[in-house]
């Protein structure tokens, strides 16, 4: 059996899910779904409101103690997550570090060694089934058939999962062009390059319009054009649709751009978790470092920031002269700015360094490095 094969018989939301469910759970399924598409109505409804609004509504994934052990390994260690309808949760880890384990757990597709989870309102463990029918999920290497279309491969997915023809035709020719692909949709896959499959395992993923959508490095292989296409793609599953979406990623800076929230894995542990400037506080010393941007000259700047109750330093930046790092309590972030216009010096530009997701992930990582005992 071939690697694309394989996708078709073992992946969630394809052939085993939609053709052993049988007409009598087909019956029922009205009732189990109801819950869940008031709950989406509800996300779509809440759009862009905030963390307040999507912190109210119950999680649609939640994993508690949550522990995978192959051996003697620890491949996940009793992890604790919550994602609502209507964000976008990011695992952020390097390369082994449990994020893909993590995400076969949820799926139904590994067993965890100890520890529960719930997806959808199901047990992925107890039924899985139930779980696939619910969540569109695109795998870090993704696999079609060659011989058929970008199109046929997506009517596939329709035609195992029982969706109705008819309405998911104008559905694939909207993904196809949502991502990239309108052109080539009735070009054979193995024609296809691997970003392009990429692009077309994100459709893949959203044909049955799923409440959950897990995405496992979503851009892998794609250019930098098609990136930024991928990543609002992303966002509106969150925001339009009112889906809860899981991406795992290593790639830092693609991970700020589009999640609402971030976990950050360190050898198989969550180490922290929460919104960006909550990640940044967590890490936080007394002492801060300003980047802030002024007009002017230097030899007026700099007396006008040391004059500052509470700056310790200020050194004008190696690559643009405008820009100032000023060194000082934390108190300084509040009311730098307004000190600096007290003065008769305007500001363009403020940002606490650190606040960056890099600088944040550095911080959490070499932390935990040297709590190992290990050189970070």
């Amino acid at each position: 059996m071939t690697s694309a094969d394989n996708r078709l018989e073992d992946q969630p939301g394809l052939g085993t899910d939609a053709t052993d469910a049988g007409s009598a759970q087909a019956d029922g399924e009205a009732a189990t779904r109801a819950p869940e598409r008031r709950g989406r109505s509800e996300a779509r409804a809440r759009g862009t409101r905030g963390d307040a609004d999507r912190g109210a509504a119950p999680s649609v994934i939640r994993a508690r103690a949550l522990t995978k052990r192959y051996g003697d390994v620890l491949a996940v260690d009793h992890l604790n997550l919550d994602v609502r309808p209507g964000e976008v949760f990011g695992l952020l880890g390097p390369n082994g570090a449990g994020k893909t384990t993590t995400i076969l757990m949820l799926l139904g597709l590994s067993e965890p060694t100890d520890g529960r989870a719930e997806v959808a309102g199901f047990d992925p463990t107890r039924a899985p089934l139930e779980v696939k029918r619910r969540v569109g999920y695109l795998p870090d290497e993704v696999g079609f058939y060659g011989a058929l279309t970008g199109r046929q491969n997506l009517r596939y997915t329709a035609r195992l999962n029982r969706l109705d023809r008819r309405t998911t035709e104008d559905r694939i020719t909207d993904l196809l062009a949502q991502v990239g692909l309108a052109d080539v949709a009735d070009r054979p896959v193995e024609t296809y390059s691997r970003g392009m499959r990429q692009r077309l395992g994100l459709a893949d993923a959203l044909v049955k319009d799923p409440s959950v959508v897990i995405l496992d490095e979503p851009t892998a292989a794609i250019d930098p054009a098609g990136v930024a296409e991928v990543l609002e793609l992303i966002r509106s599953i969150a925001r339009e649709r009112g889906a809860a979406v899981l991406l795992s990623s290593h790639l830092l800076h693609q991970v700020q751009q589009v999640c609402d929230r971030v976990a950050i894995f360190v050898s198989g542990r969550i180490v922290a978790q929460g919104t960006m400037r909550r990640l940044a506080e967590q890490v936080a010393t007394e002492t801060l470092q300003i980047e802030v941007g002024l007009d002017g000259p230097a030899d007026a700047l700099e007396p006008a920031l040391r004059a500052i109750p509470g700056v310790r330093d200020a050194v004008r930046d190696d690559h643009d002269p405008r820009v100032w790092r000023v060194t000082g309590a934390r108190a300084l972030q509040s009311r730098l700015a307004a000190e600096l216009a007290s003065r008769g010096v305007g500001v363009w530009h403020l940002r606490r360094v650190g606040d960056d997701l890099d600088e944040i992930y550095m911080r959490y990582f070499s932390r935990e490095e040297a709590g190992n005992g290990r050189a970070a």
